[in-house]
């Protein structure tokens, strides 16, 4: 907790370090998710530690604890809410993979791959229980009203995303509405949750709820750029995932606007339905719009943002994080 972060680290290799910062609590954290996944139902446990295994950055209870750090938080509470945080997180990913016919994530077998769609979704719904369980353990009304909230707001993403698949006429408003949901709002529940926890005043709260949404939207913009330019033992998914499920992501949305009329018809082709069999075609149609371009000055504009909301608050090694943090999501490579 103590460890020394400087301001400007903005390296991805910086990450290792914000997470040797967390450490600590990251540990308890992974502790309890254990200790709270299982279950006297064998398949859940199955599932539960194939989950477990597969790694991941652990990202969004890293944020909460390092915002409770940052709030100057000294107690235990946010271990509970970390492992909250990464169960809803959990079981939307079990759910999307089902919705999306993901067989591959984080460079592994998906659940619903290795055991079907119904034990996934039943599982997600384990997930999604257990996390009111810890909820209601905290006896805290504003945590369980900020985290209830979010999850029916994350439930609204899903369905706005399920409506936009297939569908070239989506524009950028609608594409944020759809992260905005999905994503941005459990980063931003993460950390108003660490203020909250810290006491900080309410403009604090609502500047560490601000990073975490900015944040969350450089994330998965972030993201979608590199579903058309990392490859797949890097990313850990099958590259052009989101063109084989018709999902009309930013870079599409750019390339679509600046294409000629032929290669317009062929990306709105490949939206309408999906497969990969001219990939190729569209990758180089989206570099020759200049699409990935504005796609990353687009998430470089919030990580920006997201460093700015934190002007308000005090100096320290966890606030440093934070804004490594902001850097790290637009410069990492999967």
């Amino acid at each position: 907790m103590k460890n020394p972060m400087p301001a400007d680290a903005s390296r991805p290799d910086d990450f290792t370090r914000v997470r040797e910062l967390a450490a600590g609590d990251m540990q308890r954290v992974d502790a309890l998710i254990r200790s709270r996944l299982a279950s006297d139902v064998v398949l859940i446990n199955q599932i539960a530690e194939h989950i477990i295994a597969g790694g991941g950055k652990r990202l969004r209870p890293m944020l909460h604890v390092l915002a409770a750090g940052a709030a100057g938080y000294t107690g235990d509470q946010h271990v509970k809410l970390a492992a909250i945080v990464e169960f809803i997180h959990t079981s939307t990913l079990l759910h999307d993979d089902v919705v999306d016919e993901s067989d591959l994530r984080r460079g592994r077998k998906t659940a619903n791959a290795l055991w079907g769609n119904a034990a996934s979704v039943l599982v997600g719904d384990f997930l999604y229980s257990r996390s009111f369980q810890l909820m209601v353990e905290l006896d805290d009304m504003r945590i369980m009203r900020i985290l209830a909230d979010t999850t029916n707001t994350i439930a609204e993403g899903e369905v706005l995303q399920l409506l936009n698949i297939g569908n070239a006429d989506v524009d950028e408003t609608a594409y944020l509405a759809v992260i905005e949901r999905k994503t941005a709002v459990l980063f931003a529940a993460a950390t108003e949750l660490g203020g909250l926890l810290g006491g900080l005043p309410d403009d604090q709260v609502a500047a560490l709820r601000s990073y975490g949404m900015e944040l969350g939207y450089a994330f998965q913009i972030a993201d979608d750029l590199l579903d058309y330019v990392s490859d797949a033992d890097t990313l850990g998914k099958n590259i052009g995932d989101d063109l084989a499920e018709g999902k009309p992501t930013l870079p599409l949305i750019y390339a679509l606007q600046r294409a000629d009329e032929e290669q317009r018809r062929s990306l709105r082709h490949a939206i309408e339905h999906g497969g990969l069999d001219s990939l190729d075609r569209i990758i180089a149609s989206i570099r020759d719009s200049g699409a990935l371009e504005r796609t990353r000055e687009r998430a470089e504009h919030h990580a920006r943002a997201a460093r700015a909301a934190l002007d308000s608050l005090p100096a320290s090694a966890h606030r440093d994080a934070l804004l490594a943090l902001a850097d790290y999501s637009v410069a990492r490579n999967h």
